[in-house]
């Protein structure tokens, strides 16, 4: 018989590559920019928060990225919400294609995203081009918010559907049957049955969508070249950039986005619980 005590020792032998390398990528920057963060020109403290808390320049920034987040997110979710719902209602062929096509949307992001939306719906874009003849719209900004809401929900749909797809397992079918059964419309199914129990799913997914888009720098970047004000772009060109070069302010903007992200990270790991016991 094996020894139990030899085989988690061996366990943790083999662990030990990724516990160095997850040290010395994740946690190692993340202390040292947190350190960063409270060094200033006066020294030691929360000078750096202050001062992008204070800003005008440097709140419209965090608000500009929550708000593209949160609408993104919102917008995401919802044609999740049907993309998913209507993969269990299709042939199992069709939906293993739709399903292994999402996946490899969900990383169709950064310069090559931001390059097909250029064409499609930038000022000379063929489609603002055909709504333009059309009468459709007069005058849209693609590098606007309002067109970087529309291109942030094209990378969160494809996230959207790979994490709400699983969640439909929890709906039995027999749940339907007897609630029709019952004299329940089917408004009534959905309203009392179908999304209580896929609230806490609906929510997690929210979280990490918005999680996805409040990090997301390249896409942003190659669609604006850096012009416009948002968190990532902010953080960058003050440790990257020409003019204004503040590595110390950098890392407390850094600490504010990492702050925003552990907040939704946490909830979402409660809404996961959350969710396993309401399966269960």
């Amino acid at each position: 018989m094996s020894n139990p005590t030899r085989g988690k020792g061996l366990a943790l032998l083999c662990l030990l590559p990724f516990a160095v390398f997850f040290i010395v990528f994740q946690i190692a920057p993340l202390v040292w920019v947190a350190i960063s963060s409270l060094q200033s020109e006066s020294g030691w403290g929360l000078a750096n928060f202050y001062k992008a808390f204070g800003s005008k320049f440097y709140r419209q920034a965090i608000q500009l990225s929550l708000e593209i987040s949160f609408w993104s997110s919102v917008f995401g979710l919802l044609i999740a919400l049907l993309g998913s719902y209507s993969l269990r209602r299709v042939d199992s062929k069709l939906r293993d294609f739709v399903s292994a096509f999402a996946n490899m949307t969900s990383n169709f992001a950064g310069v090559p995203l931001a390059f097909a939306f250029i064409i499609l719906l930038g000022f000379n874009g063929a489609i603002t081009l055909i709504l333009k003849d059309a009468g459709l719209i007069d005058d849209f900004n693609l590098y606007s918010k309002t067109g970087l809401i529309i291109t942030y929900t094209y990378f969160q749909i494809p996230l959207g559907v790979l994490l709400l797809y699983p969640a439909f397992d929890a709906l039995r079918e027999d749940w339907r049957e007897s609630a029709a059964l019952l004299g329940a419309s089917t408004w009534d199914y959905w309203r009392h049955i179908g999304l209580p129990v896929l609230t806490p799913a609906l929510l997690g997914t929210f979280v990490i969508l918005l999680a996805n888009a409040l990090g997301a720098y390249a896409t942003v970047y190659a669609l604006t070249t850096g012009n416009f004000n948002v968190l990532p772009i902010r953080i960058a060109a003050m440790v990257a950039g020409d003019i204004s070069l503040d590595p110390n302010l950098a890392s407390a903007l850094a600490m504010i986005l990492v702050g925003l992200m552990t907040l939704v990270t946490a909830v979402h790991q409660w809404l996961l619980k959350r969710s396993y016991h309401v399966a269960r």
